[in-house]
């Protein structure tokens, strides 16, 4: 897959840009704060329908306006493919595919991209909620309708948790908040469907995710990333001893969700929150045997982050019918040594569209300098331009 074509339209700090793109390298070079990153998030979003900096959409309009437009022309070999995404301040976004009115949530169907950023070393060293993101993005790209279940399950939480704080509020123990058990059985449901499609993406990633740490680091620390499930009975994100990924495989998983959410149900009514589901799951990292939160070098978690994009984009690669995922690197060398910088060169110029950003074009290496644009305070000069 290639993007052609992105034109934007009250888009962070563009009032209008367009922007064409090549197959292969493509460098956006530029100092800090000129817009560069807005590109690669612009491009990033028809496939993961979010951003990569910010989880709500408002921040994405540009001061002053209501809404945003971003438009890509795709190239699917020698098929052509116009998706427009029309981003709300308020209220829920609209979308397009070549001018007709289609659900938000189809976006992903045309779109896929895996982008790699500084942020990411939050996946490594944040907290669970990082991690969950990043598999949850990687899910909608694999599955779209996965971005509807988890849109599912996201209201059914909010709506059993407000339950939960007003049961608190009045007092209500126990067994007199028989409406819970409603709520219980979507949140069981949908949950379950999720933590499988976890489960399953830990499973599928796990020989990529290896065989890209060795590239990019140069040494086997034998990473692994494994599902710590509050459905075990406790808490992922206080306690160590749970169920994980391996116990998982053969589990009864929604057996085990009503099991602990019936566990749960006082602490919760004492609380006034839902503690049991994937909202609560973490995504463990380990390498060298030890978790990477706490224990890894800056190296060796730099080395974990990048290496859970490339895998993504590897296993996206196999399982896709559009070709390879665009692979954007967003401010990435710059935080590299030398050797790194080499060996992740090597490692993403074989894909079909690689989109680059860095404000010193010496720290990115030869090979992916074919196509330079500048940026400039909103502004876009392309080869060839005055």
């Amino acid at each position: 897959m290639i993007v052609e074509q992105l034109s934007l339209v009250d888009f962070r700090n563009y009032a209008v840009a367009d922007v064409t793109l090549g197959p292969g390298p493509n460098l956006f070079v530029g100092r800090n704060g000129q817009g560069k990153t807005n590109l690669a998030e612009a491009i990033a979003f028809f496939a993961t329908l979010g951003s990569h900096r910010v989880s709500a959409d408002a921040p994405m309009v540009r001061d002053g306006a209501d809404a945003a437009i971003v438009r890509a022309r795709l190239a699917h070999g020698e098929r052509r493919v116009l998706l427009e995404a029309q981003v709300n301040r308020q209220g829920s976004n609209k979308a397009r595919v070549n001018g007709s009115p289609v659900k938000t949530a189809e976006l992903p169907r045309y779109a896929q991209v895996v982008l790699f950023a500084p942020e990411d070393l939050q996946i490594v060293r944040g907290d669970p909620s990082a991690r969950r993101r990043f598999a949850d993005q990687l899910l909608i790209q694999r599955a779209p309708r996965m971005s509807g279940v988890l849109a599912d399950y996201d209201r059914v939480l909010k709506q059993r948790t407000a339950l939960l704080k007003s049961a608190r509020a009045r007092g209500v123990r126990g067994d007199a908040l028989s409406t819970l058990d409603v709520w219980d059985d979507k949140l069981v449901d949908l949950g379950t469907q999720v933590i499988r499609a976890r489960l399953a993406l830990a499973d599928d990633l796990a020989a990529a995710l290896a065989a890209a740490y060795s590239a990019i680091a140069g040494a086997d620390h034998a990473p692994e990333a494994e599902w710590v499930l509050t459905v075990g009975g406790v808490d992922a994100e206080d306690d160590d001893e749970t169920l994980t990924t391996r116990d998982a495989a053969a589990a009864d998983i929604a057996s085990l969700f009503r099991v602990a959410l019936a566990d749960k149900r006082t602490a919760e009514l004492d609380r006034g929150i839902t503690l049991v589901g994937p909202h609560r799951d973490d995504l463990r990292l380990r390498v060298r045997g030890l978790p990477v939160k706490g224990y890894a070098s800056h190296g060796e978690s730099w080395s974990v982050a990048l290496a859970l994009r490339l895998a993504s984009a590897q296993l996206l690669r196999a399982e896709s019918q559009l070709g390879d995922p665009v692979l954007i690197l967003d401010d990435v060398f710059a935080e590299l040594d030398a050797d790194r910088r080499a060996r992740l060169a090597g490692l993403v110029g074989d894909f079909e569209q690689v989109i680059v950003t860095a404000a010193v074009e010496a720290d990115v290496p030869g090979d992916l300098r074919a196509r330079v644009v500048r940026v400039e305070a909103g502004r876009i000069q392309e080869p060839g331009d005055e």
